[in-house]
Protein backbone atom coordinates (compact mmCIF):
# COMPACT_ATOMS: atom_id res chain seq x y z
CA UNK A 1 0.00 0.00 0.00
CA UNK A 2 2.03 3.24 -1.06
CA UNK A 3 1.78 6.72 0.89
CA UNK A 4 -0.59 7.80 -1.62
CA UNK A 5 -3.54 5.84 -0.44
CA UNK A 6 -2.75 6.55 3.12
CA UNK A 7 -6.23 7.74 5.46
CA UNK A 8 -5.16 10.43 7.82
CA UNK A 9 -2.67 9.72 10.40
CA UNK A 10 -5.40 9.96 13.06
CA UNK A 11 -6.37 6.28 11.97
CA UNK A 12 -3.04 4.90 13.57
CA UNK A 13 -1.69 7.51 16.42
CA UNK A 14 -5.18 8.02 18.16
CA UNK A 15 -6.74 4.88 17.79
CA UNK A 16 -7.94 3.83 21.30
CA UNK A 17 -5.85 1.05 22.58
CA UNK A 18 -6.60 -2.11 21.44
CA UNK A 19 -7.90 -0.47 18.08
CA UNK A 20 -6.98 -2.90 15.24
CA UNK A 21 -6.36 -1.36 12.09
CA UNK A 22 -7.06 -2.80 8.60
CA UNK A 23 -4.27 -1.31 7.06
CA UNK A 24 -1.29 1.30 8.14
CA UNK A 25 -1.19 5.04 8.19
CA UNK A 26 1.48 5.77 10.18
CA UNK A 27 4.52 7.57 9.29
CA UNK A 28 7.42 5.80 7.94
CA UNK A 29 5.13 3.17 6.11
CA UNK A 30 6.61 2.18 2.50
CA UNK A 31 5.60 0.08 0.18
CA UNK A 32 8.25 -2.78 -0.18
CA UNK A 33 9.19 -4.98 3.02
CA UNK A 34 12.55 -5.57 2.42
CA UNK A 35 13.44 -5.09 6.22
CA UNK A 36 17.24 -3.33 4.79
CA UNK A 37 19.29 -2.82 8.22
CA UNK A 38 21.83 0.11 8.51
CA UNK A 39 25.50 -0.90 7.86
CA UNK A 40 26.83 -3.06 10.66
CA UNK A 41 29.28 -0.47 12.78
CA UNK A 42 31.32 -3.41 13.86
CA UNK A 43 32.10 -3.92 10.17
CA UNK A 44 34.31 -0.83 9.64
CA UNK A 45 31.44 1.12 8.44
CA UNK A 46 29.05 3.62 9.49
CA UNK A 47 25.79 3.70 9.63
CA UNK A 48 23.83 5.64 7.11
CA UNK A 49 22.14 8.50 8.53
CA UNK A 50 18.83 8.72 8.86
CA UNK A 51 17.56 11.26 10.29
CA UNK A 52 18.16 15.22 10.33
CA UNK A 53 16.51 17.67 12.55
CA UNK A 54 17.42 21.51 11.70
CA UNK A 55 16.05 24.31 13.62
CA UNK A 56 16.07 28.56 13.76
CA UNK A 57 16.61 30.02 17.11
CA UNK A 58 19.11 32.21 17.64
CA UNK A 59 19.03 36.27 16.85
CA UNK A 60 21.19 35.38 13.88
CA UNK A 61 19.03 32.80 12.53
CA UNK A 62 15.73 35.19 12.92
CA UNK A 63 17.86 37.60 11.13
CA UNK A 64 18.94 35.72 8.01
CA UNK A 65 15.39 34.83 6.77
CA UNK A 66 13.45 36.52 4.51
CA UNK A 67 11.03 39.14 6.62
CA UNK A 68 8.48 40.69 5.22
CA UNK A 69 6.79 42.71 7.90
CA UNK A 70 8.48 40.95 10.88
CA UNK A 71 11.41 41.71 13.33
CA UNK A 72 14.00 39.39 15.29
CA UNK A 73 13.62 39.84 19.19
CA UNK A 74 16.79 39.74 20.64
CA UNK A 75 17.28 38.45 24.54
CA UNK A 76 18.24 35.42 26.29
CA UNK A 77 15.53 33.41 24.08
CA UNK A 78 16.38 35.32 20.39
CA UNK A 79 12.65 35.34 18.71
CA UNK A 80 10.80 36.54 15.57
CA UNK A 81 7.84 39.16 16.26
CA UNK A 82 5.22 41.16 14.38
CA UNK A 83 7.18 44.84 13.24
CA UNK A 84 4.85 46.55 11.15
CA UNK A 85 2.17 44.27 9.42
CA UNK A 86 1.76 44.03 5.72
CA UNK A 87 -2.02 43.85 5.62
CA UNK A 88 -4.96 41.97 6.78
CA UNK A 89 -6.74 39.13 5.37
CA UNK A 90 -10.13 37.04 6.17
CA UNK A 91 -9.57 33.65 7.63
CA UNK A 92 -12.85 31.76 7.43
CA UNK A 93 -12.49 29.16 10.72
CA UNK A 94 -13.84 25.86 9.24
CA UNK A 95 -14.15 24.62 12.82
CA UNK A 96 -16.15 27.48 13.86
CA UNK A 97 -17.66 28.94 11.04
CA UNK A 98 -16.63 32.32 11.89
CA UNK A 99 -14.65 34.50 9.58
CA UNK A 100 -12.60 37.34 10.90
CA UNK A 101 -10.18 39.44 9.44
CA UNK A 102 -5.97 39.27 10.82
CA UNK A 103 -3.46 41.27 10.60
CA UNK A 104 -0.59 39.91 9.08
CA UNK A 105 3.66 39.67 8.49
CA UNK A 106 6.16 36.84 7.16
CA UNK A 107 9.53 35.19 7.66
CA UNK A 108 10.86 32.54 5.10
CA UNK A 109 13.85 30.47 6.17
CA UNK A 110 16.72 29.82 3.74
CA UNK A 111 16.67 27.07 2.22
CA UNK A 112 17.79 24.20 3.92
CA UNK A 113 19.55 20.93 2.38
CA UNK A 114 18.92 18.32 3.73
CA UNK A 115 22.07 16.06 4.89
CA UNK A 116 19.54 13.21 4.44
CA UNK A 117 17.68 13.71 1.61
CA UNK A 118 13.98 12.75 3.02
CA UNK A 119 11.12 10.57 2.49
CA UNK A 120 9.21 12.30 5.35
CA UNK A 121 9.40 15.74 7.24
CA UNK A 122 7.77 16.92 10.64
CA UNK A 123 8.19 21.14 11.40
CA UNK A 124 7.51 21.86 14.91
CA UNK A 125 7.35 25.12 17.00
CA UNK A 126 7.94 26.99 19.73
CA UNK A 127 6.09 30.05 20.60
CA UNK A 128 3.92 32.84 22.81
CA UNK A 129 0.65 33.59 20.84
CA UNK A 130 -1.62 35.96 23.47
CA UNK A 131 -5.25 36.26 23.13
CA UNK A 132 -5.76 37.76 19.51
CA UNK A 133 -2.85 36.25 18.11
CA UNK A 134 -1.83 33.31 16.42
CA UNK A 135 0.45 31.47 13.61
CA UNK A 136 0.43 29.38 10.06
CA UNK A 137 3.59 27.22 9.57
CA UNK A 138 4.61 26.20 5.72
CA UNK A 139 6.92 23.90 4.33
CA UNK A 140 7.91 24.01 0.87
CA UNK A 141 10.65 21.93 -0.34
CA UNK A 142 12.62 21.12 -3.78
CA UNK A 143 12.66 17.39 -4.86
CA UNK A 144 15.89 15.47 -5.89
CA UNK A 145 15.06 15.91 -9.51
CA UNK A 146 15.06 19.86 -8.69
CA UNK A 147 11.72 20.51 -9.50
CA UNK A 148 9.68 22.04 -6.07
CA UNK A 149 6.58 21.11 -4.19
CA UNK A 150 3.67 23.90 -3.62
CA UNK A 151 3.58 25.66 0.02
CA UNK A 152 2.17 22.66 2.03
CA UNK A 153 0.79 24.39 5.59
CA UNK A 154 2.50 22.09 8.08
CA UNK A 155 -0.43 24.00 11.29
CA UNK A 156 -2.29 26.59 11.98
CA UNK A 157 -1.59 27.01 15.87
CA UNK A 158 -2.46 28.81 18.85
CA UNK A 159 -1.88 28.04 22.35
CA UNK A 160 -5.71 29.07 23.40
CA UNK A 161 -8.72 28.21 21.73
CA UNK A 162 -10.45 31.44 21.83
CA UNK A 163 -9.53 33.19 18.52
CA UNK A 164 -9.07 30.23 16.13
CA UNK A 165 -9.16 26.42 16.29
CA UNK A 166 -5.75 24.56 16.17
CA UNK A 167 -5.42 22.88 13.11
CA UNK A 168 -4.07 20.36 10.83
CA UNK A 169 -4.69 21.16 7.19
CA UNK A 170 -5.86 17.92 4.87
CA UNK A 171 -6.06 17.01 0.85
CA UNK A 172 -2.44 18.93 0.52
CA UNK A 173 -0.70 16.73 -2.19
CA UNK A 174 0.74 17.40 -6.09
CA UNK A 175 0.98 13.92 -7.22
CA UNK A 176 4.67 13.07 -6.05
CA UNK A 177 3.81 13.27 -2.09
CA UNK A 178 1.29 14.43 0.33
CA UNK A 179 1.03 16.06 4.05
CA UNK A 180 -0.43 13.59 6.37
CA UNK A 181 -1.80 15.46 9.26
CA UNK A 182 1.50 16.77 10.31
CA UNK A 183 3.63 14.75 8.07
CA UNK A 184 4.85 15.56 4.76
CA UNK A 185 5.64 11.91 2.64
CA UNK A 186 6.91 11.28 -0.35
CA UNK A 187 4.13 8.91 -2.37
CA UNK A 188 6.48 6.62 -3.43
CA UNK A 189 9.54 5.87 -2.32
CA UNK A 190 10.80 3.01 -4.37
CA UNK A 191 11.05 5.01 -7.06
CA UNK A 192 14.05 7.06 -5.44
CA UNK A 193 12.28 10.23 -5.09
CA UNK A 194 13.25 12.41 -2.38
CA UNK A 195 13.54 15.85 -0.60
CA UNK A 196 16.65 17.32 -1.36
CA UNK A 197 16.06 20.83 0.71
CA UNK A 198 13.23 22.81 2.28
CA UNK A 199 12.22 26.03 3.03
CA UNK A 200 9.91 27.20 6.34
CA UNK A 201 7.47 29.88 6.54
CA UNK A 202 6.09 31.29 9.30
CA UNK A 203 2.79 33.46 8.89
CA UNK A 204 2.05 35.37 12.21
CA UNK A 205 -1.50 37.01 12.98
CA UNK A 206 -3.21 39.84 14.70
CA UNK A 207 -6.45 41.46 15.78
CA UNK A 208 -6.34 44.30 13.27
CA UNK A 209 -5.76 47.78 14.74
CA UNK A 210 -3.51 46.15 17.91
CA UNK A 211 0.19 45.97 19.33
CA UNK A 212 -0.12 42.60 20.03
CA UNK A 213 2.33 39.89 18.24
CA UNK A 214 3.45 36.30 18.42
CA UNK A 215 6.92 35.61 19.71
CA UNK A 216 8.52 32.68 17.86
CA UNK A 217 11.57 30.74 19.72
CA UNK A 218 12.13 28.12 17.80
CA UNK A 219 11.23 26.69 14.79
CA UNK A 220 12.52 23.67 12.84
CA UNK A 221 11.52 20.27 11.05
CA UNK A 222 12.79 16.60 10.71
CA UNK A 223 13.55 14.99 7.47
CA UNK A 224 14.33 11.42 7.43
CA UNK A 225 14.98 8.20 5.16
CA UNK A 226 14.26 5.37 7.63
CA UNK A 227 14.67 2.42 5.59
CA UNK A 228 11.64 -0.12 5.67
CA UNK A 229 11.90 -2.58 8.32
CA UNK A 230 9.98 -5.18 10.39
CA UNK A 231 13.45 -5.77 12.51
CA UNK A 232 15.90 -3.20 14.06
CA UNK A 233 19.69 -3.97 15.21
CA UNK A 234 19.83 -4.59 19.08
CA UNK A 235 21.86 -1.77 20.74
CA UNK A 236 24.00 -3.02 23.79
CA UNK A 237 22.98 -1.54 27.20
CA UNK A 238 24.96 0.84 28.66
CA UNK A 239 23.00 2.58 31.34
CA UNK A 240 20.83 1.91 34.74
CA UNK A 241 19.28 5.00 35.80
CA UNK A 242 15.82 5.58 36.23
CA UNK A 243 14.31 9.38 36.60
CA UNK A 244 11.82 10.56 39.29
CA UNK A 245 8.71 11.93 37.06
CA UNK A 246 5.14 12.37 37.68
CA UNK A 247 2.42 9.58 36.87
CA UNK A 248 -0.40 10.16 35.06
CA UNK A 249 -3.00 7.48 34.29
CA UNK A 250 -5.32 7.94 30.85
CA UNK A 251 -7.65 5.97 31.92
CA UNK A 252 -8.73 7.90 35.03
CA UNK A 253 -10.12 10.18 32.82
CA UNK A 254 -12.35 7.82 30.72
CA UNK A 255 -15.33 9.97 29.77
CA UNK A 256 -14.24 12.94 30.02
CA UNK A 257 -14.54 16.22 28.14
CA UNK A 258 -15.68 13.85 24.82
CA UNK A 259 -15.42 16.66 22.49
CA UNK A 260 -11.80 16.38 22.90
CA UNK A 261 -11.22 12.98 20.70
CA UNK A 262 -13.47 11.21 23.26
CA UNK A 263 -12.54 11.27 26.17
CA UNK A 264 -9.37 10.24 28.21
CA UNK A 265 -8.82 6.71 26.35
CA UNK A 266 -7.18 8.33 24.00
CA UNK A 267 -5.52 11.06 25.76
CA UNK A 268 -1.51 9.15 26.15
CA UNK A 269 -0.37 11.99 24.14
CA UNK A 270 -1.06 15.07 26.30
CA UNK A 271 -1.20 12.41 29.32
CA UNK A 272 2.55 11.81 28.38
CA UNK A 273 3.64 15.23 27.52
CA UNK A 274 2.27 16.71 31.21
CA UNK A 275 4.03 14.16 32.39
CA UNK A 276 7.53 15.46 31.76
CA UNK A 277 6.18 19.20 31.78
CA UNK A 278 6.02 18.30 35.35
CA UNK A 279 9.15 16.73 35.54
CA UNK A 280 10.97 19.88 34.44
CA UNK A 281 8.68 21.86 36.60
CA UNK A 282 5.42 23.34 34.87
CA UNK A 283 2.82 24.17 36.93
CA UNK A 284 -0.75 25.45 36.29
CA UNK A 285 -2.55 27.85 38.30
CA UNK A 286 -6.33 27.32 39.86
CA UNK A 287 -7.58 30.19 37.48
CA UNK A 288 -5.97 27.92 34.75
CA UNK A 289 -7.99 24.97 35.68
CA UNK A 290 -10.67 26.83 36.66
CA UNK A 291 -12.56 25.30 33.67
CA UNK A 292 -12.22 21.61 34.86
CA UNK A 293 -14.96 20.05 36.78
CA UNK A 294 -13.44 19.83 40.21
CA UNK A 295 -14.34 16.35 41.08
CA UNK A 296 -11.99 14.96 38.26
CA UNK A 297 -8.31 14.20 39.68
CA UNK A 298 -5.13 15.68 37.84
CA UNK A 299 -7.03 17.99 36.13
CA UNK A 300 -4.02 19.19 34.36
CA UNK A 301 -4.16 16.17 31.93
CA UNK A 302 -7.60 17.46 30.96
CA UNK A 303 -6.38 20.64 30.25
CA UNK A 304 -3.45 18.90 28.30
CA UNK A 305 -5.88 17.54 26.21
CA UNK A 306 -8.05 20.72 25.76
CA UNK A 307 -4.82 22.15 24.51
CA UNK A 308 -3.19 19.50 22.35
CA UNK A 309 -6.09 18.76 20.48
CA UNK A 310 -6.19 19.25 16.57
CA UNK A 311 -9.76 20.55 15.17
CA UNK A 312 -8.95 18.77 11.96
CA UNK A 313 -7.57 15.65 13.08
CA UNK A 314 -10.21 14.91 15.75
CA UNK A 315 -7.29 14.39 18.15
CA UNK A 316 -4.84 14.90 20.88
CA UNK A 317 -2.19 13.11 18.99
CA UNK A 318 -0.68 15.80 16.35
CA UNK A 319 3.25 15.50 17.21
CA UNK A 320 3.96 19.36 16.34
CA UNK A 321 1.17 20.42 18.71
CA UNK A 322 2.38 18.53 21.72
CA UNK A 323 5.88 19.59 21.09
CA UNK A 324 4.01 23.58 20.94
CA UNK A 325 1.98 23.18 24.26
CA UNK A 326 5.17 22.31 25.94
CA UNK A 327 6.98 25.48 25.38
CA UNK A 328 4.12 27.43 26.55
CA UNK A 329 5.34 26.48 29.55
CA UNK A 330 8.09 28.95 30.78
CA UNK A 331 11.29 27.89 29.91
CA UNK A 332 10.65 24.91 28.09
CA UNK A 333 11.05 23.61 24.61
CA UNK A 334 9.64 20.85 22.90
CA UNK A 335 10.76 19.08 19.16
CA UNK A 336 9.80 16.49 17.36
CA UNK A 337 12.26 14.25 15.88
CA UNK A 338 13.13 10.46 15.53
CA UNK A 339 16.08 8.63 17.18
CA UNK A 340 18.15 5.73 16.24
CA UNK A 341 18.44 3.46 18.94
CA UNK A 342 17.63 2.65 22.60
CA UNK A 343 21.46 3.81 23.09
CA UNK A 344 20.14 7.58 21.80
CA UNK A 345 17.29 7.64 24.54
CA UNK A 346 20.36 6.23 27.17
CA UNK A 347 22.47 9.45 26.43
CA UNK A 348 19.32 12.03 27.10
CA UNK A 349 18.22 10.18 30.31
CA UNK A 350 22.25 10.06 31.34
CA UNK A 351 21.49 13.71 31.17
CA UNK A 352 18.58 13.87 33.31
CA UNK A 353 16.45 14.09 29.72
CA UNK A 354 13.28 11.80 29.77
CA UNK A 355 11.24 11.03 26.44
CA UNK A 356 8.30 10.66 24.99
CA UNK A 357 7.92 7.23 22.44
CA UNK A 358 5.42 6.43 19.96
CA UNK A 359 4.95 2.91 18.70
CA UNK A 360 1.86 0.05 17.33
CA UNK A 361 2.48 -3.30 18.51
CA UNK A 362 0.34 -6.56 19.51
CA UNK A 363 -0.02 -7.89 22.90
CA UNK A 364 1.65 -10.32 22.28
CA UNK A 365 4.84 -7.87 21.20
CA UNK A 366 5.31 -6.46 24.13
CA UNK A 367 5.12 -8.63 27.40
CA UNK A 368 3.49 -7.13 30.68
CA UNK A 369 1.48 -4.44 28.35
CA UNK A 370 -1.53 -6.17 28.41
CA UNK A 371 -2.88 -4.82 25.94
CA UNK A 372 -2.20 -3.92 21.45
CA UNK A 373 -2.63 -1.07 20.47
CA UNK A 374 -2.81 0.66 16.62
CA UNK A 375 -0.55 3.82 18.04
CA UNK A 376 0.45 4.99 21.62
CA UNK A 377 2.99 7.52 23.36
CA UNK A 378 4.93 6.53 26.42
CA UNK A 379 7.51 8.10 28.37
CA UNK A 380 10.62 6.45 28.61
CA UNK A 381 12.44 7.57 31.96
CA UNK A 382 15.37 5.21 32.98
CA UNK A 383 16.78 1.41 32.04
CA UNK A 384 17.30 -1.15 34.75
CA UNK A 385 20.58 -2.53 35.48
CA UNK A 386 19.69 -5.48 33.07
CA UNK A 387 19.02 -2.63 30.08
CA UNK A 388 15.40 -3.08 30.00
CA UNK A 389 13.43 0.03 29.32
CA UNK A 390 11.77 1.59 32.48
CA UNK A 391 8.53 3.40 31.14
CA UNK A 392 5.51 5.00 32.47
CA UNK A 393 2.69 4.19 30.54
CA UNK A 394 -0.49 6.21 30.54
CA UNK A 395 -2.47 3.37 29.55
CA UNK A 396 -2.81 1.91 33.46
CA UNK A 397 -5.57 1.51 35.57
CA UNK A 398 -4.47 3.95 37.83
CA UNK A 399 -1.38 6.98 38.75
CA UNK A 400 0.11 4.42 41.00
CA UNK A 401 0.41 1.59 38.12
CA UNK A 402 1.91 3.71 35.69
CA UNK A 403 5.49 2.51 36.04
CA UNK A 404 6.45 -0.14 34.08
CA UNK A 405 9.73 -2.29 32.91
CA UNK A 406 9.27 -3.31 29.53
CA UNK A 407 11.85 -5.99 27.75
CA UNK A 408 14.59 -3.85 25.71
CA UNK A 409 14.70 -6.14 22.64
CA UNK A 410 11.08 -5.92 22.76
CA UNK A 411 10.52 -2.43 22.82
CA UNK A 412 13.07 -1.35 20.81
CA UNK A 413 12.18 -3.05 18.07
CA UNK A 414 8.34 -1.65 18.15
CA UNK A 415 9.43 0.95 18.21
CA UNK A 416 11.91 1.83 15.67
CA UNK A 417 10.90 -0.42 13.43
CA UNK A 418 8.60 0.94 10.14
CA UNK A 419 6.82 -2.28 9.15
CA UNK A 420 3.99 -4.76 10.97
CA UNK A 421 1.30 -7.22 10.81
CA UNK A 422 -1.64 -5.96 13.14
CA UNK A 423 -3.35 -7.83 14.28
CA UNK A 424 -5.94 -9.28 11.42
CA UNK A 425 -2.31 -10.12 9.48
CA UNK A 426 -2.55 -7.20 7.08
CA UNK A 427 0.69 -5.32 6.00
CA UNK A 428 0.79 -1.89 8.71
CA UNK A 429 3.73 0.55 9.73
CA UNK A 430 5.86 1.74 12.58
CA UNK A 431 6.96 5.40 13.18
CA UNK A 432 10.78 4.76 12.88
CA UNK A 433 11.29 6.29 15.90
CA UNK A 434 9.58 9.22 16.42
CA UNK A 435 9.84 10.85 19.97
CA UNK A 436 9.14 14.10 21.24
CA UNK A 437 11.49 15.92 23.24
CA UNK A 438 11.18 18.30 26.10
CA UNK A 439 13.88 20.19 27.71
CA UNK A 440 15.03 23.61 29.32
CA UNK A 441 15.33 26.45 27.29
CA UNK A 442 18.60 27.37 28.96
CA UNK A 443 19.89 23.92 29.30
CA UNK A 444 23.01 22.53 31.02
CA UNK A 445 26.57 22.44 29.15
CA UNK A 446 25.45 18.51 29.48
CA UNK A 447 22.03 18.46 28.26
CA UNK A 448 23.53 20.69 25.30
CA UNK A 449 25.73 17.83 24.64
CA UNK A 450 22.81 14.97 25.04
CA UNK A 451 21.08 16.43 22.92
CA UNK A 452 23.20 17.50 20.38
CA UNK A 453 24.44 13.80 20.48
CA UNK A 454 21.29 12.77 19.41
CA UNK A 455 21.38 15.58 16.52
CA UNK A 456 18.99 18.40 18.54
CA UNK A 457 20.62 21.81 19.12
Amino acid sequence: MSRAEHPSRRTVLAAAVGAVVVSGAGPAAADSATGAEPADPDRGQAPTPTVEYHAWTAYDDWCRGTAHGTRAVPGTRPGLAIATALGAVAYADPHTGRTSNWEYATWTSPVHTLSVPATEAVASWNAHTPAGTWLQVELRGTYSDGTDTPWYVMGRWAAGDQDIRRTSVDDQKDGRSAVWTDTFAIDDPTTGLRLASYRLRLTLYREPGTGLTPTVWRLGAMGSDVPDRFTVPASTPGLAQELVVPRYSQEIHTGQYPEYDNGGEAWCSPTSSQMIIEYWGGRLTPEQLAWVDPSYADPQVDNAARFTYDYQYQGCGNWPFNAAYAATYPDLQGVVTRLRSLTDLETLIAAGIPAITSQSFLSSELTGAGYGTAGHLMTVIGFTAAGDVIANDPNSPGDPAVRRVYRRREFENIWLRTKRYNASGKLSSGTGGVCYLYFPARPTARQRAALAAVGVR
